[in-house]
């Protein structure tokens, strides 16, 4: 069982900049994939960027070159620094992870406000 808890959303202005934070806690030693997904209402939870464990990462196509997904060696925190944030990247945002039993584990979500 992985538990994982997000931070660092908030109100920010068009232009602005943000960073999530995810600490996972529990059987972090079965973490494989760490992921950030996004989802406003009426919409499907979508998929912005995720990170293998060897590092390879994976952007979305409206966040890529904006947003940089990143994690500690000891894969206890999970990051998604946000540059140059968009009305339209408004959303509540959630950290998963996968093990390496294909289990998936979310967090909570924390909410993102991007003002125009």
């Amino acid at each position: 069982q992985v538990r994982l808890a997000e931070s660092g959303g908030g109100l920010v202005q068009a232009g602005g900049s943000l960073r999530l934070s995810c600490t996972a806690s529990g059987s972090i030693s079965s973490i494989n994939t760490m992921s950030w997904y996004r989802q406003t209402p009426g919409r499907q939870r979508e998929v912005v960027a995720h990170i293998l464990s060897g590092g390879n990462t994976y952007y979305t196509s409206s966040v890529r070159g904006r947003f940089t997904i990143s994690r500690d060696n000891a894969k206890t925190t999970l990051y998604l620094e946000m540059n140059s944030l968009r009305p339209e990247d408004t959303a509540v945002y959630y950290c998963k992870c996968r093990s390496v039993r294909d289990d998936d584990f979310w967090g909570q979500g924390t909410q993102v406000t991007v003002s125009s």
